[in-house]
């Protein structure tokens, strides 16, 4: 039985005519012989909309009712693209998740998929139906609706694909494909035909908007091949995959930068065995999320600067946290939010000596200047300033010949 999960984001399905087109695209398979899973997200701005509905009534809105809001949206464009293809002659219904039921664990707002009922999928999809599930939710043990976190939709077909054994998985957005850079900000990037699950996940989580990150880990660590493409021009897109199938000669796969960074320096911290820790502890139980981290030690080695990064939200957090700390003392501490991540991703730097100096070369010969930097095996980020992103990610797709 060949399976293809077709997933709809919310620009696909943004409003009444883009409905029409993916119901065509359903069709499309369908003519082919292919037994359809659809899973939809909600309509654009349906979700923002719904979220300041929540703001406005209030500023703690409790999260299981939070989850129950949200999960509406995607009800909303199941029905209607099931009741488009009623129209057009073929059997459909929409699936909302506690009907199917889809079983997820973990806290709302953020639960993960456990595990997939696929009984009525299955009756329904042998009868000739074509299933629309509502996408980035499931329920809990204690039968409330819980969601997936933003862009969890992803998700919700990444493991449809995997407990139904899909032979296919598409994720229809607005775009061709993954690129090798933001387009907005290169007009000479290009699109990748293949990458890996490592260098997808990596551009993912460093600013890349296409995938949500958990649901490229949930791929790779189910095996589960999926192509990106766009529901809007009928072009070929990019296939997300395991090493060995998107292997390529190519050293950087592609470039991301963040806009919404914040480096915060502890000045004149008093040096001792476990102050790091002492420092990032009560972030970490706030939820702060800390990335890049230098520091640097004193001639006397009495006093350490500590430097590290965070999300521009967390600002105002952060700051109170560090100076209500009173297992740490130190001088100063300085914020600076005009600051931007920018990160070369490929699997080839792992076999290939000077990337970083190739990296830092170009920028330097840009006048560019480094101010924090993290590595890992397939990536190399960098701090600069916020004026010189446009400017890094022109130098760099030249340096590394993704133009």
């Amino acid at each position: 039985m060949k399976i293809v999960v077709l997933k709809f984001g919310g620009t696909s399905v943004g409003n009444v005519e883009r409905i029409k087109k993916v119901a065509k695209i359903i069709v499309a398979y369908k003519k082919k012989n292919r037994k359809v899973i659809v899973v939809s997200s909600a309509m654009s701005g349906t979700t923002n909309d719904l979220i300041k509905k929540s703001q406005k009534l209030s500023s703690n809105f409790d999260q299981a009712e939070y989850d129950t809001l949200l999960a509406t949206g995607e009800q909303i464009a199941c029905a209607l693209i099931a009741g488009r293809l009623n129209d057009l002659g073929y059997k459909s219904r929409s699936f909302l998740s506690w009907q199917i039921p889809i079983i997820t664990d973990g806290p709302h707002k953020a639960a993960r998929i456990d595990s997939i009922n696929k009984k009525q999928i299955l009756l329904f999809i042998n009868s000739g139906g074509i299933p629309v599930v509502t996408g980035f939710q499931g329920i809990n043990n204690n039968f409330r609706i819980t969601t997936l976190g933003r862009g969890g939709t992803d998700v919700s077909a990444i493991m449809m694909a995997k407990f139904f054994n899909a032979e296919e998985c598409v994720i229809y957005t607005d775009v061709e494909g993954v690129y090798t850079t933001d387009p907005r900000n290169h007009k000479k990037a290009k699109k990748i035909s293949k990458i890996s699950y490592d260098e997808m996940l990596e551009m993912a989580s460093l600013g890349a908007k296409v995938m949500q990150p958990t649901s490229v880990q949930d791929a790779k660590l189910n095996n589960i091949d999926f192509t990106v493409r766009s529901s809007f021009i009928k072009k070929s897109g990019t296939l997300i995959t395991n090493p060995k199938k998107a292997f390529s000669n190519q050293i950087i796969t592609g470039i991301t930068a963040t806009k919404n960074e914040s480096k915060i320096t502890i000045v004149g911290v008093k040096d001792r065995p476990g102050v790091a820790a002492s420092i990032f502890k009560p972030l970490s139980l706030n939820s702060i999320n800390v990335d890049m981290v230098v520091q640097n030690i004193s001639l006397n080695g009495k006093e350490t600067d500590l430097t590290f990064t965070i999300k521009s939200e967390d600002v105002k957090k952060t700051e109170k946290l560090i100076k209500l700390n009173k297992k740490i003392s130190f001088r100063k501490l300085n914020c600076d939010n005009n600051v931007s991540k920018v990160s070369i991703i490929g699997v080839g730097m792992i076999a290939t000596p000077g990337i970083t100096y190739r990296m830092f070369q170009a920028l330097a010969s840009k006048k560019i200047n480094i101010m924090v930097i993290s590595t890992s095996e397939i990536k190399i980020s960098v701090l600069i300033s916020n004026m010189f992103i446009k400017k890094a990610i022109t130098a760099l797709h030249k340096e590394f010949k993704l133009d």
